[in-house]
């Protein structure tokens, strides 16, 4: 008898547990329906740990995390905890996602975005301009400046300060991480864009060579390197230009968030956080978003990248493609219907945008 699903349920803060809720509920629909044994758990992540054990991420909640195949996480953060001071506290202690990605070692994170149909006027493009395109920005997560030391902010003897941040990545991380991107380029579009800042950073030089090298055994694909600025550029103007991106931590954070401008909100993105694929490891599954304290209890969020994420979860945590393809088509019925939350313009509430998708299930 196949062992359960184990799946991991951290709502997080802000808006979070309102869309882990909703998505919880269509892969639950699912699962019922075709009979796939689950075991869901609960636990409390950074705030309202915080709040409740005065850690952001306790280590109890990390053992759980080990012995899940899947984590279902909403987005943390908050004005009550962003700014507190924690005496040498690494930033991995300081936040509590950040530990379970150090931790579980999720360094692949899938971050796709494309132009729907249906919401091309819910953007900031002309529609000829951005119509057709569909993206995959693989962001490194577990290398690069969040983790990297020595970091501090020093007084200088004149009585001004000065702050520093460390780059660090080894050709190992790089090189495991340029292997994820080219096999997702290989079952998508077959072109791989590497963005880095090779023209003034020593780890930009390493970047581009490792991908370089792994892009040697992968003659199928199509292997281009821009610089990070300019690829942003081109990214707003050429949107369909693209198919897969490989960016470090810090550019691949504001290259998918840049382009959630194709689908009309950054409420519509998921994202799939993996330690390679196919590992049999833990996964993370979060909308990209973030915790939106100012709208958290209105019933207003928009949860189609929570339940997206549940799509990336049956696509790379059981294999499912095909369960994955009947999510990404329920959301969009939704939006051929114009049920629409208000980020995308509409009235829709959580529940109703919710609820359209279950119907279309």
């Amino acid at each position: 008898m196949a062992k359960p699903f184990k799946l991991l349920v951290l709502p997080g803060d802000g808006i979070g547990p309102e869309v882990v809720a909703a998505a919880l509920r269509v892969f639950e629909r699912i699962c019922r329906r075709e009979r796939i044994d689950t075991e869901v758990g609960h636990d409390v992540l950074h705030g309202e740990a915080w709040e409740r054990y005065g850690s952001f991420c306790r280590d109890e909640t990390v053992a759980a995390a080990r012995e899940s195949q899947a984590l279902l996480v909403g987005a943390v953060g908050g004005p009550r905890w962003d700014n507190m001071i924690i005496d040498g506290a690494t930033p991995a202690e300081r936040d509590g996602l950040m530990r379970l990605r150090e931790d579980l070692e999720t360094y692949a994170c899938l971050r796709p975005s494309r132009a729907y149909e249906t919401l091309l006027d819910k953007t900031p493009f002309r529609p000829e301009v951005v119509a057709g395109a569909d993206i995959m920005v693989l962001r490194e997560l577990c290398g690069g400046l969040p983790y990297g030391t020595p970091r501090g902010i020093d007084r200088l003897d004149d009585g001004s300060y000065q702050g520093y941040d460390a780059n660090f990545y080894s050709s190992h991380e790089i090189r495991r991480f340029a292997v994820v991107g080219f096999e997702i380029a290989r079952q998508r579009r077959g072109k791989l864009t590497s963005i880095d800042k090779s023209n003034v950073m020593e780890s930009g030089i390493l970047w581009r060579r490792v991908v370089a090298e792994v892009g040697s055994g992968y003659a199928d694909i199509e292997l281009e390197h821009l610089y990070a600025d300019n690829a942003l550029y081109q990214m707003m103007m050429r949107p369909t230009a693209f198919d897969v991106v490989l960016a470090d931590n810090i550019f691949g954070d504001l290259a998918s968030d840049l382009v959630a401008s194709y689908a009309g909100s950054l409420g519509m993105l998921p994202s799939a956080s993996l330690h390679g694929l196919n590992s049999g490891k833990p996964a993370i599954y979060e909308p990209v978003h973030g915790s939106a304290p100012d709208i958290a209890g209105r019933g207003i969020a928009n949860p189609i990248g929570a339940i997206l994420s549940v799509a990336m979860m049956f696509r790379y945590g059981m294999q499912r493609t095909e369960l994955a393809r009947q999510v990404d088509e329920a959301v969009e019925r939704c939006l051929q219907a114009e049920v629409l939350p208000p980020d995308l313009g509409g009235n829709a509430s959580t529940e109703q945008v919710t609820e359209q998708i279950l119907s279309a299930l």
